[in-house]
């Protein structure tokens, strides 16, 4: 037996063991336990969180860039401060959540229709979040892309 197929039956023997909503609750408890530590802990004063890694290394702005301070302001009601630090996260938000209770939804046996999403689609979401990571480092746009 392979070292791929020992895993494969290691894999399914745990998983044949836990309840197929177990990994939806734990993913939902650590993003619900995330979000209420940093909308806790007030990232725009120094010292909290460490800098990007890549705004430290070049100077310039990711698409993450501001994502934890969007997260504190949504987590504290002022959406338009979210939107401020990083817009691409406040979208992003949403989807995620709709991903989770698509989630949900299969592993509690409801019928959910699923298709992978089409390769265009993929290379399109791709070259957004390099325009957006683009754009907002353009000095022009810096008053409304810069976190």
């Amino acid at each position: 037996m392979s070292l791929d197929e020992r895993v494969e039956a290691a894999r399914q023997q745990l998983t044949s063991r836990l309840h197929p909503l177990v990994a939806p609750i734990l993913v939902a408890t650590g993003a619900i336990a995330a979000v209420a530590y940093v909308g806790s802990v007030d990232p725009h004063e120094g010292g909290h969180y460490p800098t990007c890694p890549s705004l430290l290394v070049t100077g310039l702005y990711c698409p993450g860039c501001g994502s934890l301070r969007a997260i504190h302001d949504a987590a504290n009601g002022d959406l338009a401060g979210a939107w401020d630090m990083n817009p691409f996260a406040v979208i992003v938000a949403p989807w995620l959540v709709w991903r989770w209770v698509a989630w949900v939804l299969a592993a509690s046996g409801r019928p959910v229709r699923r298709r992978p999403a089409p390769a265009w689609a993929l290379y399109v979401l791709a070259g957004a979040v390099v325009l957006y990571w683009i754009a907002r480092n353009i000095p022009a746009l810096e008053p409304y892309l810069a976190p």
